[in-house]
């Protein structure tokens, strides 16, 4: 499956990690919506979400926008195992929304919960948090483990 170029999906540890930047749009969320849709579809077991909203400087969406997406996704994924989706961010604008989404989606298989750091996010997601540090750090740090 061809994902967008800020959606990666690793299999091995059933992870779908969005990396937003920029502005937050309904067009960006509207693509991964249909990516998560997509993959669902296309895998019999259920997979966690990590979204990095760390670079988002802009947000350019709207209450009505956001619950009528969080409620899609609880009617779309109901009856379905459980799936946590850890949204990493600090921008006061992108908190206010998700957790917006975490309100609207309790009580539903999807848990969602907001984080500041990595560390907490990725013990919350059960992963190595090597595994959602973002492509250029992983370089890093790899190349300063061989020197």
């Amino acid at each position: 499956m061809n994902l967008p170029p800020d959606i990666e999906f690793h299999e091995d540890i059933r992870l779908l990690i969005h990396r937003p930047h920029g502005a937050l749009t309904e067009a960006m969320v509207n693509r991964v919506i249909a990516s998560i849709g997509d993959l669902e579809a296309d895998n019999a077991e259920p997979f966690n979400r990590f979204v990095d909203a760390m670079a988002v400087h802009e947000v350019e969406l709207n209450f009505r926008y956001v619950i009528h997406i969080s409620l899609y996704r609880r009617m779309s994924y109901a009856g379905r195992p459980p799936v946590k989706t850890a949204i990493l961010a600090t921008d006061s604008a992108v908190v206010h929304y998700a957790r917006l989404h975490a309100v609207l989606t309790q009580g539903s298989p999807i848990h969602v919960r907001i984080f500041s750091g990595r560390k907490e996010a990725a013990a919350w997601l059960g992963v190595p948090i090597e595994s959602i540090m973002p492509k250029e750090s992983r370089k890093e740090s790899s190349s300063a483990a061989s020197s």
